[in-house]
């Protein structure tokens, strides 16, 4: 009984990793695709994507939608 504790812990932690690598990689192309009102700025967000792990992601689409030249959308063509 115990191993199956254990391993539906292990599966909701795995996807809950699986769940913020994703959203970190979408927020590092995003940065990449992107062009900022300040030409720093690609370079600042790079910095906290990659050092403030944790809430690197979040931040970076709560906060950089002002700081962004123009707003894109993710399927134009």
């Amino acid at each position: 009984m115990d191993f199956i504790i254990n391993s539906a812990y292990a599966f909701f932690f795995l996807l809950l990793g699986i769940g913020y690598a994703i959203l970190w990689l979408w927020a590092l192309v995003d940065l990449l695709k992107s062009e900022f009102k300040d030409s720093n700025m690609k370079l600042v967000w790079a910095i906290v994507l990659i050092f403030a792990n944790p809430i690197g992601p979040f931040a970076y689409f709560i906060i950089s939608r002002e700081q962004k030249a123009s707003h894109r959308k993710y399927f134009d063509k």
